[in-house]
């Protein structure tokens, strides 16, 4: 632990450890955490059931500088999009979704991405850093702070691959989950993978209970090393055995996500190869017909979207057409994208 410590790096129990070294008792760590993550309150002087004493050793002894709110983005459905500064430098893009008045924090592992979906304007910004568990966790945190209302849940797949950035993303979930923290619901909280196996399956041996959600996009490895360049790294045979070992342990439904591209995913026969692809798992299918249009890779028609769900129906499949959110201020999936615009 550095001599001088980010407040939102340190997990419950690390506070507990920083104030027994101050000769405190080990509750203040509780207050501490109450104040950052479920009151909202950045400012050690604020902290109102701590002595003046102690109030100023933390200000002196901790950075408690949350991100900065550089720009707020609001679009026509409600959803938000947030540019936010962590550490005096790198930029990140967070989003806050409005589904029915319940709200959705949508939450970057990495600043960039180095997986380059090459219809992902993130990957097109390229690859900074991994976030830490605070930089990650704390999007949550500024995002309620500032709208003053409180949020329901959490998803993991804004900027990043978060099983490129294993380590921290399931800290970041812990952080969150924590009673004396967050509180928020372990199942309000979901991952979404491009399918990095080695991530899935230190996620499956976690024994955390998150939800987990798989961005496939297509069934076959040719086409999926084009849509999806980790497939060539971590091929569909090894994704499906992760897969089948995550259901075993855990016996969680696995949410496939299928962006839909015109007369490139979006066919009869493609559908097909899905159910094929999926028989034997437990699976919930969201088609997403892609957001906007960059290398070429365009909108399927509304016609072809519907024929390719209804062969995944036929197949028993559950499946959704999911509305996109926030695609007038380029909040949707895969348009979450910093530091270019500002």
């Amino acid at each position: 632990m550095s001599a001088t410590p980010w407040a939102f790096d340190l997990s419950y129990d690390e506070w507990g450890a920083y104030f027994a070294g101050m000769g405190q008792p080990s509750y203040r760590a509780g207050q501490v955490c109450a104040w950052l993550w479920k009151r909202g309150v950045f400012d050690p002087e604020e902290m109102t059931d701590l002595g003046k004493d102690l109030r100023a050793a933390l200000a002196d002894g901790a950075d408690f500088s949350p991100p900065d709110i550089v720009r707020d983005l609001k679009s026509r459905d409600g959803t938000r999009k947030f540019l936010l500064r962590v550490r005096e430098s790198s930029l990140i893009e967070s989003a806050l979704i409005d589904q029915h008045g319940r709200l959705t924090a949508c939450l970057s592992t990495q600043v960039g991405c180095p997986v380059g979906c090459p219809f992902c304007a993130t990957g097109a910004s390229g690859f900074e850093r991994n976030l830490s568990a605070g930089e990650i966790a704390v999007q949550f945190a500024v995002m309620e702070k500032f709208i003053g209302r409180e949020i329901s849940s959490a998803v993991f797949m804004g900027m990043g691959e978060p099983f490129l950035n294993t380590e921290q993303t399931l800290r970041a979930v812990r952080m969150l989950n924590h009673g004396k923290a967050r509180g928020l619901g372990i199942r309000h909280i979901a991952i979404s993978t491009a399918g990095v196996v080695p991530g899935i399956s230190a996620f499956t041996e976690s024994g955390l209970g998150a939800r987990l959600a798989v961005s496939l996009h297509a069934a076959d490895n040719d086409l999926r090393n084009e849509l999806v360049p980790c497939n060539t790294s971590y091929p569909l045979k090894d994704l499906m055995a992760s897969l089948k070992e995550y259901q075993e342990k855990t016996g969680d439904r696995v949410t496939i996500e299928y962006a839909l591209f015109k007369k490139k995913n979006d066919s009869v026969e493609h559908a097909r190869e899905l159910a094929r692809f999926l028989r034997g798992l437990h699976v919930y299918v969201n088609l997403i017909p892609c957001n906007g249009s960059l290398n070429g890779y365009e909108r399927s028609d509304a016609e072809a979207v519907l024929r390719f769900q209804s062969v995944l129906k036929s197949a028993g499949f559950e499946s959704e057409i999911r509305a996109s959110h926030g695609g007038d201020i380029s909040a949707a999936c895969g348009q979450l994208r910093a530091g270019n615009e500002i």
